[in-house]
């Protein structure tokens, strides 16, 4: 498919710097650091959009989109399973952030996603990902190979110390960060943290090694986003993360300038504390944000 519709394979990667084996970037910064920890704002309605638009007025909306920004939104959309599946991020939000980040200056915007399920044009179908980036006029890119990767250097991490990291969000002015709220078989749930993975090469390394838990927590010290915005909807509360399972409809979106704080605070959504997930403590213990549910402050919209 062509740029600027779907880009599948890796299309607008910029510079080949040589693929994920050739010299490490220093990974990436955040334009939002610091900015609102322990904040989370929570918009709920029976219309996701609705809940989205009020928690964005409630954080301050993107007036870190400055004009002409290219912005890379990062959704879940790793399945072949419909929206009401509750496996992928509900794709009228993803349209709602296009036209959002549009009406705030952005120039391009890329939706990235490594799907898992395949063939990729069939996840994009069903999940409705693909839909919602041709119809809002962004380019969609599939990272499909190794080109579409550059190797990054993750010096803060405990036991990674180098990964690859999407041409597309290391070039990116913006970072925005949109994953679903569910459950997983391997680390309990999925939230904002782990959605991270979508953006790395080979992430089964991740899942075949040491502790999971402790990858995810070091990746993201060094792929830092510059706001979270996650789905909860509908959550998938069984057979994570790719289901059918049993689903719940709290109707909520969360946005957080603090990525551990969104995800800490989600974990009630399935009655759990947030020491239940294990990335969420050790991204905490490395300064990403905070992880403690007395420390964090929940405005809602």
């Amino acid at each position: 498919m062509a740029c600027g519709g779907a880009a599948i394979g890796g299309c607008g990667r910029g510079a080949d710097s040589g693929g994920p084996g050739g010299s490490a970037a220093p990974g990436r910064a955040s334009l939002t650091a610091g900015k609102g920890k322990g904040e989370v704002y929570v918009g709920k309605d029976a219309d996701p959009v609705t809940a989205l638009r009020s928690a964005l007025a409630a954080a301050g909306g993107l007036e870190f989109i400055r004009p002409g920004s290219r912005v890379v939104l990062k959704p879940n959309a790793a399945w072949s399973r419909t929206p009401a599946q509750a496996a992928n991020t509900d794709p009228r939000l993803l349209s709602a952030m296009i036209e959002l980040c549009r009406e705030a200056g952005a120039g391009k915007i890329t939706i990235f996603e490594h799907t898992i399920d395949r063939p990729a044009a069939q996840v994009l179908a069903v999940s409705g990902i693909g839909a919602a980036a041709r119809q809002g006029g962004a380019e969609l890119i599939y990272g499909a190979t190794e080109r579409d990767f550059a190797p990054i250097e993750v010096p803060r991490g405990r036991m990674m110390k180098r990964d690859t990291l999407a041409r597309a969000v290391l070039e990116a002015d913006v970072f925005i960060n949109m994953p679903k709220a569910k459950h997983h078989s391997q680390t309990q749930l999925t939230l904002g943290l782990k959605n991270l993975m979508g953006v790395n090469f080979n992430r089964q390394a991740w899942h075949s090694g040491p502790d999971l838990n402790q990858f995810i927590a070091d990746y993201a010290s060094a792929v830092a986003v510059d706001l979270t915005v996650m789905d909860a909807s509908r959550i998938l509360l069984t057979n994570g993360p790719k289901g059918p399972g049993k689903t719940r409809e709290p109707g909520e979106v969360i946005v957080s300038f603090d990525p551990v704080a969104a995800d800490a605070y989600a974990c009630g959504l399935f009655d759990l504390d947030p020491s239940a997930v294990g990335y969420i403590g050790k991204a905490a213990e490395l300064g990403l944000g905070e992880g403690t549910l007395s420390n964090i402050v929940v405005r809602r919209a």
